[in-house]
């Protein structure tokens, strides 16, 4: 009898598109990208422009790019760049607003992302003095993904944003999971995208897309972004195939949120027990704390691979489970059972690979950073 297959909660990027995103895809009308000839790419950025209230958008292999094109095409080399301390363009993207960008990363500590419009004040330097950087661009994230899918609230958003402008910066929004904040609030993705600049969004996560993200904004803007996206490899050809996959995702997959937040919920209510402390989730990810000190994330992390349920690191005492596409009720439930028994296995001392190391093979487990 085949085993039934695992219950991957390490990321919303594990989903595989679905029966009718592979139909999408094979019946897409493709043309050269690179020369704007593929029009399904054109329609994809067209419909973005139009939900995100701006004026033009560029198609990109990944959200990571699209963050990293934000900042080079907002910022000028040696210019400093505010973020939250535990964002992921500041933890997670390899230091690439220097390496890429050339500018300097100047990470603020948040309250789960919201950073004071005080503290902002207090970053930006005089710009008459030829001394010092000048501070040219703020970036926001939301969802936020190491604050565990936690939802900037509008009026905050807002308010952090025109503090920002006020002082001369542009704004960038870390919006892979936008999708999600905009689902959970019934607040419009436009709307969202209102106070700031420029917006990014993934279609590889909650959408279920196999790859993809957007850059939206000012149409000058995104004229340089697509001229450097061509330098940094970023040009595709007959990439319509996959911008079907988004564009299917558009109309299906996005509303389906809801029961991805709904599983989380679930989830958070069943995972509590001795020696962990679970976060009530705002959307669709979990973070589980270890506070026992005999508990061993790898221990945990390995005990779950055993029974079938793959989760992830999110620092050294927290595991993180995301909820999507490809993990129904049944699935939610067998997650919930084999964390219980796990937790008991390593409370009771069950055998450790190292920390930092994969549950079964030895490998590196990456941090949860996307």
């Amino acid at each position: 009898m085949t085993a039934p297959a695992p219950v991957d909660l390490r990321s919303d990027t594990v989903t595989r598109p679905t029966a009718a995103m592979r139909r999408a895809m094979a019946a897409a009308e493709v043309g050269d990208d690179v020369y704007g000839d593929d029009p399904t790419v054109l329609e994809l950025e067209r419909r973005i422009a139009a939900i995100a209230g701006f004026e033009a958008a560029v198609y990109v292999p990944s959200g990571t790019m699209g963050n990293q094109l934000a900042v080079r095409c907002h910022t000028g080399r040696g210019d400093e760049v505010l973020l939250d301390a535990d964002s992921h363009i500041y933890v997670n993207e390899q230091g690439a607003v220097g390496a890429l960008a050339g500018c300097l990363a100047h990470p603020i500590a948040s309250e789960r992302g919201a950073i004071a419009p005080a503290a902002i004040e207090a970053a930006v330097r005089d710009p008459s003095d030829d001394h010092v950087a000048r501070v040219s661009l703020l970036c926001l994230e939301n969802t936020h993904n190491r604050h565990g899918g936690s939802i900037l609230p509008l009026e905050t958003l807002t308010t952090i944003a025109a503090a920002a402008r006020g002082r001369g910066l542009a704004v960038h929004l870390d919006g892979a999971r936008l999708w999600n904040a905009s689902v959970a609030t019934g607040v419009a993705i436009r709307t969202w995208a209102a106070p700031v600049d420029s917006v990014m969004m993934c279609f590889s996560k909650g959408l279920g897309a196999p790859i993809g993200s957007v850059l939206a904004g000012r149409a000058d803007f995104i004229r340089r972004a697509r001229r450097v996206r061509k330098q940094w490899g970023g040009g595709m050809r007959q990439v319509g195939v996959l911008a079907a996959a988004a564009l299917h995702a558009l109309d299906h997959h996005v509303e389906r949120l809801a029961e991805d937040h709904a599983r989380a919920k679930r989830l958070a209510a069943g995972l509590g027990g001795e020696g962990v402390r679970v976060a009530e989730p705002e959307t669709n990810i979990v973070m589980i704390e270890l506070l026992a000190a005999p508990l061993d994330r790898g221990v945990l992390l390995a005990a779950l691979e055993r029974r079938g349920v793959r989760m992830g690191p999110s620092g050294p005492r927290r595991i993180r489970a995301i909820t999507h596409l490809d993990v129904d009720d049944a699935g939610a439930e067998r997650a919930i059972a084999a964390f219980r028994a796990a937790l008991g296995e390593a409370l009771a001392g069950g055998a450790s690979p190292h920390p930092e190391h994969g549950p079964t093979t030895g490998r590196l487990l990456p941090s949860a950073g996307l």
